[in-house]
């Protein structure tokens, strides 16, 4: 997985499944996906089963917090440090 396909693919799942596509192009990867309401309890549980069985990462519960659900940018990091640091 490279930093762009990561990035991409939870880019355009959020756009998808909670902006209606994103017809404004608003979404980009610093968007500040909690204050703008885009995650709240249900879709962030809908955005992990994504890079769950998407993605082959299973998030642990210590790192579903703000400064790792913040946007898209902190989101595809901590995917990319738990998918390399199980390797």
């Amino acid at each position: 997985m490279t930093d762009d396909d990561v990035a991409g693919r939870i880019t355009a799942f959020i756009k998808e499944r909670f902006l209606d596509g994103d017809p404004r192009g608003e979404l980009d990867e610093r968007t500040p996906l909690l204050e703008w309401g885009v995650l709240n309890s249900l879709n962030t549980v809908v955005l992990l089963t994504f890079v769950r069985d998407e993605l082959g990462v299973t998030v642990p519960p210590a790192r579903i917090n703000a400064q790792d659900l913040k946007n898209v940018q902190s989101i595809a990091g901590m995917v990319r440090g738990l998918a390399s640091a199980r390797s």
